[in-house]
């Protein structure tokens, strides 16, 4: 790797959300048509961290092409060789880098994270995979084996992010400098241009942030939604009783969570936005403009989707797993040969 790396990827089960288009897939596309010459972009599908929770097994491999197909209407450039798309396990060194590494981490460190308690809280322990509780340890394993400095992630995820970070440099203390250090979270926000994660509000209660694991999904927007669905769930989004349109985080969550929504679909800032309906007073009137907004941006994207040749996302996919696997495996070679699982040369 001759060029610093950013890497994301996007969970293959469950529906995608307008949240994570916004988020995460348009941003990324973005910033891999301007980095591209200066960066190696690996948008990689992490499938094996789709049954962390329960899933349908039956629909996870097609859920991954898909999730390959809505990289390409994002605009991520497939002919780009600087842009690498590859399915997490077609990579064998992810799950072996994860064991090695498991044998590093410490229980308490696992069961101090905040995203394991909220998840095995709501199932019961009986039913809380070891997946789940080792979740972080494959996701280091994921950015480590390719020297990733950038990883966008989720506020969510910036505990994960410190514990890859805490976990390299344990592997480093102990063994030399097998592992390049990803930047602390404050660094990646200034990098990505984000003072703050971006999080997109559940239209219903928009005090939770937008989840593609809703189980009513009322309050979500979902990329395969028609535009008529949509159009439907903005125009029932909370709202409040203030009686006219105001910025305001602490008493206005709903109205907020709709002007970010108008702003993204638009491609302006908030503060124009803002501007525009500041002190409106028809809930209604502003509800229909955003839903006209949302159904038509919707309507264009899967207009997109549609036109993804299944020929070419799985040439570039191959492509691109071929040469994941000759970066991943001279890392992991190197770990190996550090903790005595390979002779040293």
């Amino acid at each position: 790797m001759t060029k610093p790396v950013i890497l994301t990827g996007i969970r293959a089960n469950n529906n995608l959300t307008i949240a994570n288009l916004f988020g995460a897939l348009l941003p990324m596309a973005q910033m891999a048509k301007e980095k591209s010459g200066e960066y190696q972009l690996n948008m990689f599908i992490p499938d094996l961290h789709s049954f962390t929770t329960p899933i349908d097994h039956s629909q996870l491999y097609g859920q991954s092409l898909h999730n390959a197909r809505v990289f390409y209407a994002a605009g991520l450039p497939f002919d780009d060789e600087n842009i690498h798309i590859y399915r997490q396990s077609f990579v064998p060194a992810h799950s072996e880098l994860t064991w090695i590494l498991d044998c590093f981490t410490g229980f308490g460190e696992m069961g101090r994270m905040i995203q394991f308690k909220d998840k095995s809280a709501s199932v019961g322990s009986d039913r809380t995979s070891v997946g789940l509780f080792n979740y972080p340890v494959l996701m280091a394993a994921d950015i480590l084996l390719y020297g990733a400095k950038y990883v966008p992630v989720g506020e969510d995820q910036n505990q994960h992010l410190e514990f890859t970070r805490n976990i390299a440099q344990r592997m480093n203390s102990q063994f030399g400098e097998l592992f390049v250090v990803p930047e602390e979270t404050k660094k990646q926000l200034e990098f990505f241009g984000k003072k703050d994660g971006l999080r997109v509000r559940d239209l219903q209660n928009p005090s939770k942030k937008m989840s593609k694991s809703d189980e009513s999904g009322k309050g979500v927007i979902y990329l395969n939604d028609t535009p008529e669905a949509a159009h439907k769930k903005i125009m029932s989004a909370t709202t409040d009783s203030v009686g006219a349109i105001h910025y305001d985080r602490e008493n206005q969550l709903g109205i907020c969570n709709l002007l970010d929504l108008l702003s993204l679909v638009r491609g302006q800032k908030i503060e124009e936005t803002i501007t525009e309906f500041e002190g409106l007073e028809r809930y209604g009137d502003f509800k229909k403009i955003v839903a006209d907004e949302i159904s038509q941006f919707l309507a264009s994207f899967q207009s997109r989707l549609a036109e993804a040749d299944d020929e070419m996302i799985l040439r570039k996919l191959t492509s691109s797993e071929q040469l994941m696997n000759q970066e991943a495996g001279k890392v992991l070679y190197c770990v190996q040969q550090a903790v005595g699982l390979r002779k040293k040369d």
